[in-house]
């Protein structure tokens, strides 16, 4: 009788274990858009012009759509939420923080969306700069 009560504490241990790992997991996801500043510089971006605020913005997106596939791709495996947590979620906190000191600096310096300048086409060559062509008789 003393085993299966000692079983059954383990048991309950056990299980009582895995709630508290889910509630401390979850718990870390719901933090991040509270904590995100924490993480980041806020001065960071104070002397960024407006073409600076939207190349960095760009490349915060495509980081934050990076790490948000990843952590994705990591959730369909095995433990995947757990191995999603720990390899991904500090940098995509640090991204969202800097993300989020980013907008505040586009809002605080007014900016406005601009169109990305393409590079002129580069010119065909001259028809005089071309050497003449030989035709093999001389």
């Amino acid at each position: 009788m003393a085993a299966s009560f000692s079983s059954s504490l383990r048991g309950f241990g056990a299980l009582l274990m895995l709630l508290v790992a889910g509630a401390a997991l979850s718990g870390c996801a719901g933090m991040s858009e509270t904590i995100a500043p924490a993480f980041a510089d806020p001065a960071r971006y104070e002397l960024y012009d407006c073409k600076q605020l939207q190349t960095e913005r760009k490349a915060l997106a495509k980081r934050t759509a990076d790490l948000q596939r990843l952590m994705e791709k990591a959730e369909t495996g095995a433990g995947g939420a757990v191995v999603s947590e720990l390899a991904y979620r500090n940098d995509y906190i640090a991204v969202r923080g800097q993300s989020q000191l980013l907008e505040e600096a586009w809002r605080r310096n007014k900016c406005r969306e601009m169109p990305e300048a393409t590079p002129p086409a580069a010119e065909p060559p001259s028809p005089a700069g071309k050497p003449a062509s030989t035709s093999g008789k001389r």
